[in-house]
């Protein structure tokens, strides 16, 4: 019986600060992660996953598509968001209720009560894929946070500092898991190590990652 409660005990949300606001709160999407994998489903349907292209020519390795007011994009011209998905000229899909719920919900565990998401980007990792330590700064208003939801295959998370040369901290995120970073560390650098081979349950060959933010054009 022991055993048992220690292992529930282990399933239960908790979190951990990562840096001065900033947050890990671990396993705080679990419950609803496969229904949060349905609704990536439907969006991938309407906006597909593609591999966007760098200011510098590079295909990214991390698929990636969006949901919400506003899209991130990346190609020849720069990194932006935009209203219409480039692709189709069509608006991006609704972000879903249950996307929108969970992002303000975690974003309040963390200390930021009034953050209310416009934008989704949802990227797609499969084993090799990374992303490497950046900042995200295409939002221009650095008032709020950003929430980042794990699900699918583990990957380590790198949280580093306000300089890129700062020494960076490795968080395994699993599925379920969420990231809450804004206030004094809302331009640390951050990224992706390589993903590993494996097969999820719910998710198979790969890692998806939600990136909520409010955007202002």
């Amino acid at each position: 019986m022991q055993d048992l409660f220690s292992r529930l005990d282990a399933e239960k949300p908790s979190r951990e600060e990562m840096a001065a606001g900033a947050w890990l709160l671990n396993r705080y999407a679990l419950e609803d992660a496969n229904n949060l994998l349905q609704e990536i489903e439907g969006i991938s349907d309407a906006a597909p996953f593609r591999h966007m292209v760098t200011p510098g020519g590079f295909s990214m390795s991390v698929a990636m598509t969006n949901c919400g007011t506003f899209g991130w994009v990346a190609d020849r011209r720069g990194y932006r968001y935009e209203k219409n998905d480039p692709v189709s000229g069509k608006m991006w899909p609704v972000m879903p209720d249950r996307f929108m719920t969970l992002a303000v919900s975690a974003a309040k565990q963390a200390g930021f009560p009034d953050f209310v998401p416009n934008a989704c980007l949802i990227n797609r990792y499969e084993p090799g894929a990374k992303m490497s330590l950046h900042q995200d700064k295409d939002e221009k208003d650095f008032t709020n946070p950003i929430v980042s939801v794990s699900l699918g295959l583990p990957a380590t998370f790198q949280f580093g500092g306000l300089d890129r040369k700062d020494a960076v901290r490795k968080y395994l995120l699993n599925h379920g898991d969420v990231v809450v970073w804004g206030g004094p560390s809302r331009l640390f650098y951050h990224g992706i190590l390589p993903l590993k081979e494996g097969v999820h349950e719910s998710a198979g060959r790969a890692r998806f990652n939600l990136t909520f933010r409010r955007a202002v054009l």
